[in-house]
């Protein structure tokens, strides 16, 4: 099965009705041919449109986009969602919740921490729950959507929305089989098959295990996910795809390392914290998706699908108490006091989306309209349990045994497990949030000439929201309605080269209660964005640079009781360039670069630490600076392909808290540099062999953080090695 990289993802802007003739040179170290670099094949696809697309090139499009394909991915040697998303540098990674879930945050905006970063699948929202890390197995190539896209995107992440393009049959039958073997026990097996039935009915299977332990004292992970998919054409202008989503996994929930003063590297990055005994926690997924797609004419099409996912979370943890008062490593330098907790988070996520888009003419005018409908249902239940000690009392020692057990002390330099016995946690979050919503989306873009478009947009949501209580009294049901209008121009100045602007207001609700027992008001966001995007040298020169701004009301602190406040105002702005450059029939150079200043634009007082916010203060793991390079060769040795490449990432310092929480001052995570390379080459025609290494200097590097005793430390000098079968 053939795993192309420079198709560059375009197909994904056609239009269903249409036949594509695209022409691409052969990049892909997965294919078993004999290449000859100066060859160009020409092969014709037909196009399936994605939801949300329309009929567009690169140049027709009002709003900065980037497109993370197959053979990035390939390259990059990336495992997982956040880590192909380091390929972005708009992309910055935040607190994973113990490395439980994804979170990033797009042009500096997170979104709402009580839940993993919001993402869609297909053009259908599915990223909301508590199904843990989203393995890269299934994923064909990512779409970071950048800036609010309310007007048809609806409720999503302030700074932007990412769009994950899964592996479907192709009506091609073959696969792949590929076993890994890496530092630190890790154990991986890959499986892509796929089988046309029939010109109408094909099936295809995507599927992975793995088990791994880690450079972290005691930490192994064990997860499998099965994606199966179906495709039925009854005829040239239907289209029905269903999709099965299922994973599990087993976690050790994993706080990270602690700074001493504020400072990181004194504790050893393999230093557990924890409890061993507390085992693993457990995350569990099963999602469904189908769509049917048909061409009315050669002008109109619809599309109307449905999404159900239900996920859920479980296990035990103990980590570092974030109260100043009961933490006796600000006494001693030494000894961490520690909590222990319980949770179980079930959520089921229901999406019905329909659509219908066409093409005329109004006198001289020419339109390409999108319009639709979807419904969005969220029950999100979760039981939180804590035990934790009392306020250190004057007097008290870390090394009375009564203290010691009291408040769970570990030392950080010499952590004895299983000292004490895990005390029982108590209910302290027993609630049912249940959120719905209905959407309906119209947007037109108009050609006024040749070269000049105007994009106009808006949509209209009716949203509620209830939580019903166990352990105090139910909110009553609220409801919200909101307008989120798009306008955008793009002129194109030559035949290669088009500029933007582009103004949008989104709104997303956010989960929870308030200190105040009310429901929480929804984020609004602005945004006003400038660009030029290029499409030079016959393709061999692509990319867009942009700048703008982004202004968000109602940002949100939270507690481990998921007790919120509203943190009052953020603006993020800056300045990206995404660039692909293909050097020589046989160079590709990819670049990503985003200057990124985000802060809070008012004073408030956070009571979940008992700090004063003040206006300017950075937004949390938002690095001033990112970039992100990778370079990839292709030759022939003894005419077999072989590719080499390598990769590197540059993040800047940035903000380790939000606030002054334990009166150490302003804590920040350094900046790092990692370098990253691979080989890959065709044993045969059907077997191919890859080796990885990351982080080729072996730095020091720390990923996120939620506060200076929650740090996740980054894996040192690690590499792998597989074996892929092709047939």
């Amino acid at each position: 099965m053939m795993n192309t990289q420079a198709i560059k993802c375009k197909l994904l802007h056609t239009t269903a009705v249409v036949t594509m003739v695209a022409t691409f040179s052969m990049k892909s170290a997965a294919q078993n041919v004999d290449l000859d670099t100066d060859d160009l094949e020409t092969i014709e696809v037909t196009g399936t449109r994605q939801a949300y697309r329309g009929n567009f090139n690169t140049l027709e499009i009002p709003q900065s986009e980037q497109i993370i394909d197959s053979g990035l991915i390939e390259n990059a040697g990336a495992l997982d969602l956040v880590s192909a998303l380091d390929l972005s540098a708009s992309v910055a990674r935040q607190n994973n919740f113990g490395g439980l879930w994804n979170s990033f945050a797009i042009r500096g905006f997170a979104g709402d921490e009580n839940l993993p970063s919001n993402y869609l699948v297909n053009g259908f929202n599915a990223g909301r729950g508590f199904g843990g890390p989203r393995d890269i197995s299934g994923i064909e190539s990512i779409e970071v959507l950048k800036g609010p896209k309310a007007a048809l995107f609806g409720r999503g992440e302030p700074g932007g929305t990412i769009n994950i393009i899964t592996k479907r049959p192709t009506f091609e039958t073959g696969g792949e089989i590929k076993f890994t073997a890496g530092r630190f026990e890790q154990y991986r097996g890959d499986i892509d098959f796929e089988v046309a039935i029939s010109d109408q009915l094909a099936i295809r299977l995507v599927g992975f295990y793995e088990d791994a332990e880690s450079f972290r004292e005691t930490i192994e992970t064990e997860r499998y996910g099965l994606y199966p998919s179906v495709a039925f054409h009854p005829n040239e202008n239907t289209r029905i795809v269903y999709e099965l989503e299922y994973t599990e996994q087993e976690i050790p929930f994993d706080r990270g390392v602690p700074a001493i003063n504020n400072e990181l590297g004194i504790v050893p990055i393999e230093t557990f914290l924890g409890e061993p005994g507390n085992g693993p926690n457990e995350t569990e997924v099963v999602g469904h998706q189908f769509e049917i797609q048909h061409d009315i004419n050669n002008d109109w099409s619809v599309l109307v699908g449905a999404g159900y996912r239900e996920t859920s979370l479980t296990g035990f943890d103990t980590a570092a108490s974030l109260s100043g008062s009961r933490q006796f490593l600000f006494v001693d330098g030494e000894s961490l006091t520690r909590e222990r907790r319980f949770r179980l988070f079930d959520a089921e996520y229901l999406t019905l989306r329909g659509e219908v888009t066409g093409e005329f003419d109004t006198g001289g005018i020419h339109h390409r309209v999108l319009v639709g409908l979807d419904y969005d249902e969220f029950d999100n239940d979760i039981l939180f349990e804590r035990v934790r000690s009392g306020v250190i009392q004057p007097g008290q020692v870390p090394t009375d045994p009564a203290v010691a057990e009291e408040f769970q002390i570990i030392n950080v330099f010499n952590p004895v497990f299983g000292q004490f016995p895990l005390p029982e946690p108590t209910p302290l979050t027993d609630r049912l949030e249940l959120q719905s919503s209905f959407g309906i989306f119209v947007q037109d873009q108009i050609s006024i000439t040749d070269k000049l478009d105007f994009r106009l947009g808006v949509r209209f949501d009716n949203a509620s929201q209830e939580s019903i209580n166990d352990l105090g009294a139910d909110v009553p049901e609220s409801t919200d309605t909101r307008f989120s209008p798009q306008f955008s121009v793009i002129y194109q100045a030559t035949e290669n080269v088009s500029v933007y602007a582009a103004y949008g207001e989104g709104f997303r609700q956010l989960l929870g209660i308030d200190t105040n027992g009310e429901v929480l008001e929804p984020n609004v966001t602005e945004s006003i964005e400038i660009g030029v995007k290029f499409d030079l040298f016959d393709g061999g020169l692509q990319g867009t640079a942009a700048v703008y701004q982004i202004q968000q009301d109602n940002i949100l602190s939270v507690s481990d009781a998921f007790e919120l406040t509203a943190a009052g105002e953020a603006r993020s702005q800056g300045v990206e360039l995404d660039l692909y450059a293909n050097i020589t029939d046989s160079i590709d150079v990819y670049l990503s670069y985003a200057y990124t200043d985000a802060e809070t634009r008012n004073e408030f007082f956070d009571a979940n630490f008992g700090v004063t916010i003040p206006t300017g203060t950075p937004l949390v793991n938002v690095p001033d600076h990112q970039f992100s390079l990778q370079v990839t060769k292709d030759w022939q040795a003894e005419g077999l392909p072989l590719v080499t490449g390598g990769g590197l990432l540059v993040v800047s310092d940035r903000s380790g808290q939000l606030g002054d929480f334990f009166g150490q001052g302003p804590f920040e995570l350094p900046s790092y540099t990692t370098l990253r390379a691979f080989a890959q080459y065709s044993v045969t025609d059907n077997i191919n062999v890859r080796f990885d290494l990351e982080n080729i200097t072996n730095e020091e590097i720390f990923l996120n953080s939620f506060a200076s005793l929650w740090v996740q430390p980054g894996a040192p000098r690690t590499w792998r090695l597989s074996v892929g079968y092709s047939f």
